[in-house]
């Protein structure tokens, strides 16, 4: 599925008050998110859902924004003290094959990004490990990038390696994905 790393500058065409009247964070999250929570960013970029999870998470919560591009986490770090939200977020660079996260947490995303990673499998059972149980995990993936059947290809080795398939959340040009982390 991997499609390669989009450039950092990119991110300012994807990131905007536009896309914000397709995808609303505020409301995408807000049934998945609540105060209190550790919420990992996966592949977070100048932070389109990071900023508005960290203002669900509030003050006893905490976002760990992960990117694989340095930039993206700089741009990201510049937006959160902007809004007044950088106690709320935790920036990761990650490497290419490694997330290199191992704080528990409640609820993870990776919105746009999946089709960017080099090895799904190994991805998910990343994804996997950082998941308290019982722990939602949403993915979303543009349909301009992915096809059907790639898709159901990543939701059926999610379902192999312990993510429970929860539902389709109806999200604008995108193939969407829920799932729960079983026992």
């Amino acid at each position: 599925m991997s499609c390669g790393v989009c450039s950092w500058w990119i991110a300012y065409f994807i990131d905007n008050r536009f896309r914000r009247l397709i995808h609303n964070p505020d409301q995408i999250f807000q049934q998945y998110v609540q105060p209190g929570m550790t919420v990992l960013d996966l592949g977070c970029g100048m932070g389109f859902s990071s900023l508005a999870i960290a203002r669900i998470v509030g003050d006893e919560g905490c976002v760990i924004a992960v990117d694989l591009q340095e930039q993206m986490l700089r741009v990201l770090e510049k937006r959160a003290a902007k809004a007044g939200l950088s106690t709320r977020i935790r920036t990761h660079l990650c490497g290419p094959d490694e997330i290199g996260v191992n704080t528990p947490v409640d609820f993870a995303v990776a919105f746009w990004m999946v089709h960017e990673v080099p090895d799904v499998r190994s991805f998910l059972a990343q994804v996997r490990s950082c998941l308290k149980p019982g722990a939602r995990f949403l993915v979303a993936e543009p349909l301009f990038h992915v096809s059907g059947p790639k898709f159901e290809e990543m939701v059926a080795s999610a379902g192999e390696l312990g993510l429970e398939f929860c539902g389709e959340p109806k999200l604008r040009i995108s193939r969407s994905a829920v799932f729960a982390r079983e026992g």
